[in-house]
C-alpha cells in the first residue's frame, strides 16, 4: 500500500497500538483479523493523505526503500530491476486507493474476495470489480514491459 518498508512498519505498529488501546471494545466472538486489517488500512490511508499534502506543499521526495537480495547479480541487472520495481511502485501509487486496497488485500495479502469484502465493508462483487480494474490498469501500463 505504501511502497516504503519503514512507513509500512510504522503503520502496522500504530495499528497494533490503536487496537491495544481499544481492546476492551473488541467482540470476543469475532476473530480480530478483520478489525486489525481495517485499522491498518486506515493507518495506511492516513500516511497516504499526509504524503499527498507534503507533495502539494513541496516537502516530499522519493524516500522509498527497497530490499534487494544479498547475493546480487551484476550492477546493470540490479539497476534495471530497481527501475522496473520503481515503475511498478509508481503505477500502484497512481491507482485509486479503493482499487489499490482491493488489489493488495486479494493479490498480495492472499485474502479471499469474501474476506476482503468484509474488511472493506463492501460486497464480494465490488472487490471482484476493483481487483479486475486495478489489474487492467496495471496491464495497460506494462503491456510492452
Amino acid at each position: 500500500m505504501l511502497g516504503s518498508v519503514s512507513e509500512a512498519e510504522d503503520a502496522v505498529q500504530s495499528a497494533l497500538a490503536s487496537v491495544w488501546v481499544a481492546r476492551a471494545k473488541l467482540d470476543p466472538e469475532r476473530p480480530p483479523v478483520a478489525f486489525l486489517t481495517t485499522v491498518t488500512l486506515n493507518k495506511c490511508r492516513d500516511v497516504l493523505r499526509r504524503r499527498k499534502a507534503a507533495r502539494f506543499f513541496g516537502f516530499a521526495g522519493n524516500d522509498f526503500d527497497f530490499d534487494l537480495a544479498a547475493d546480487q547479480p551484476d550492477a546493470e541487472v540490479v539497476a534495471a530491476d530497481r527501475q522496473a520495481l520503481e515503475r511498478v511502485q509508481r503505477a500502484m501509487e497512481r491507482l485509486p486507493v479503493r482499487l489499490r486496497e482491493a488489489l493488495v488485500l486479494v493479490s498480495m495479502e492472499g485474502m479471499s474476495q469474501r474476506e476482503a469484502a468484509e474488511v472493506l465493508g463492501v460486497t464480494e462483487k465490488a472487490i471482484e470489480t476493483r481487483v479486475y480494474r486495478a489489474r487492467a490498469r496495471l496491464r495497460e501500463k506494462f503491456d510492452g514491459f
